[in-house]
């Protein structure tokens, strides 16, 4: 192990934010957006984990995957507001 210190939720945040702006810049290399979203599902997992932290934002983020299907009509969903 290079480092026994434990991994805090705003590490993995940066983790999963660094992840999410890769995919973000490569994206347009894989052709044309099919999101039925705005914003589309990228953007709102990094403002949702932004917005509410890695737990509640990856829950938010999955939700908002699991409704991205040719059966929606999508349409603007926007991250929820913050309840703190």
């Amino acid at each position: 192990m290079l480092n026994d210190a434990p991994v805090t939720a705003a590490a993995v945040e940066k983790g999963v934010n660094a992840v999410s702006a890769v995919y973000r810049f490569f994206r347009p290399l894989l052709g044309p957006r099919a999101c039925r979203f705005h914003p589309t599902c990228s953007e709102y997992s990094f403002q949702s984990i932004k917005r509410h932290g890695i737990l509640r934002g990856a829950l938010l983020s999955a939700s908002r995957i699991v409704r991205c299907h040719p059966w929606n009509p999508g349409g603007h969903d926007p991250v929820p507001p913050s309840s703190r």
